[in-house]
């Protein structure tokens, strides 16, 4: 055999197995030439919202948690108490009223009013003719000022001669002072609470609707599901993300109401229907007692906190199925 040369080839690196791609090694560099330039552009355009976040927003949360521990009434300098505002709030008779009254409040409009806002949902998904109209008909309460619908439900309520009662009297019934009793006055709030807040509810729920792929429900429909079944089994394991976002921004807005509380019954009779933000209101504007107003502040900051860990814990997370 002539002498030949023998090239020795390298061994080839080992190939990634299949379905895998072989991830680059991390330098750990800072972006360079155009990143660089992208993420000072991003910087810029996200600094005014981080500013006014900063000013209008972080630094009266952290004012309210330092005067929480304070005695202050605006004319004189704030007195450091310790601990002293919370074991108020423990002999506050009124303000354990108001967390009860806000959980009910929250209980009753909360549910209800998921559950009407996904089945208006569902019927405006549909070929609904004029559906547009209605989509806006709903929605109209969501937008409009709550004090303008606190004013047609007062009068709405009028026992004198309000809707409700004039149309109970065709039909035989003597209707009650709905906003003056103690036994009526709370349901009368609710019912406002839960029909303005259809709006919001069913706008999220349509999005989520929208987007949910139609090839599950013909491959439902080939098997043979009826649509109760798909609807069981399709469309509310996939509405879990909307449904938890729904659940959350309706918590928080029913731990906040305010404006129908002032103007229908400012929080009476009784206290019946006081909350707990109309209690910070009160203690803060007309009793001036800030430091305690920032305490009753942080207690609904931490039950709201509670309430939507606990909720998160429930429904599993915010992932739906796939």
């Amino acid at each position: 055999m002539g002498a030949t040369s023998v090239l020795k080839a390298r061994p080839a690196p080992p190939s990634a197995p299949a379905g895998r791609t072989v991830s680059k090694r991390r330098t750990g560099r800072a972006p360079t030439g155009p990143g660089r330039r992208r993420q000072r552009a991003g910087m810029l355009m996200v600094a005014p919202a981080l500013l006014h976040a900063s000013l209008w927003i972080g630094l009266p949360v952290v004012a309210s948690v330092v005067l929480a521990f304070t005695k202050y009434d605006v004319l004189t300098a704030p007195q450091f108490v310790g601990l002293d505002n919370f074991r108020d709030m423990l002999g506050d008779a009124v303000f354990r009223k108001s967390i009860v009254n806000t959980v009910v409040y929250t209980l009753f409009t909360v549910p209800f009013g998921m559950m009407l806002g996904l089945l208006v949902a569902l019927a405006l998904h549909t070929g609904l003719k004029a559906r547009g109209i209605f989509r806006t008909a709903v929605f109209i309460p969501q937008v409009t000022a709550t004090v303008a619908i606190a004013l047609v439900w007062l009068w709405i309520y009028n026992p004198g001669n309000g809707l409700l009662n004039t149309l109970l009297s065709f039909l035989g019934i003597q209707g009650p002072a709905w906003l003056s009793s103690t036994s009526w006055a709370m349901p009368s709030v609710i019912l406002v609470g839960i029909w303005q807040g259809i709006g919001m509810k069913m706008l999220i729920y349509l999005a989520a609707l929208q987007s949910l792929p139609k090839e599950l429900y013909e491959a439902a429909s080939v098997d043979g599901a009826s649509k109760v079944r798909q609807f069981f089994s399709i469309t509310l394991p996939l509405l879990k993300p909307a449904t938890f976002f729904v659940l959350i921004t309706s918590m928080i807005s029913a731990f906040q109401s305010f404006d129908q509380i002032y103007i229908l019954t400012d929080g009476g009779p009784a206290n019946s229907t006081t909350m707990m933000t109309f209690e910070i209101y009160k203690s803060a504007f007309r009793e001036f007692r800030i430091g305690y107003a920032s305490a009753q502040s942080l207690v609904l900051f931490v039950l709201l906190m509670g309430f939507t860990l606990v909720n998160r814990r429930i429904m599993g997370g915010t992932r739906g199925h796939n």
